[in-house]
């Protein structure tokens, strides 16, 4: 199996088909909420990230095809006062699963942080997506603790109407 691995452009519509289809994937997906994204995201996704200049994608296409997805933001943190790169999505589309795809995925985010002299990349996972956590776990990635005497941070938001 070929894969290739590259930064998506969001106004070529191919691009934009395969993070929108890929990412649609992993919405329909228990762990990804279990519902297909709304008509209105599928339809501006592509244009609005490409409207956000902190926003990027990485794309894995399997001999040609769409077969993994990473989103990413770029944040800063105070306490380094650099950049730093928050995974926001990482999707394999499940007839792609277990090829090294996901950890390909985040190698190369991992190459894109350093050149964009990130000092951390940072991800949230559900409890229960162990596969993730191991993956996660196996290129280098731990819970974040600021004083392990505190525990460990949780995620945590507040949606807006």
């Amino acid at each position: 199996m070929d894969i290739e691995i590259r930064l998506a452009d969001y106004r070529d519509p191919g691009d934009a088909a395969a993070l929108v289809a890929l990412l649609d994937g992993y919405a329909r997906d228990p762990l990804g909420g279990g519902t297909p994204l709304p008509t209105e995201v599928r339809a501006t996704l592509p244009e609005r990230l490409a409207a956000f200049p902190t926003a990027l994608s990485l794309l894995a296409f399997a001999d040609g095809e769409p077969a993994g997805l990473a989103n990413a933001i770029l944040g800063f943190s105070t306490f380094a006062a650099r950049p730093l790169l928050n995974l926001h999505d990482l999707v394999v589309a499940v007839d792609y699963r277990g090829h090294g795809i996901g950890r390909r995925l985040l190698e190369r985010l991992e190459s894109v942080a350093r050149e964009r002299a990130c000092c951390k990349l940072t991800l949230e996972v559900l409890a229960g997506n162990e596969a993730a956590q191991a993956l996660y776990r196996r290129v280098g990635y731990t819970p974040y603790a600021l004083d392990p005497d505190h525990g460990a941070a949780h995620f945590w938001h507040k949606p807006l109407s």
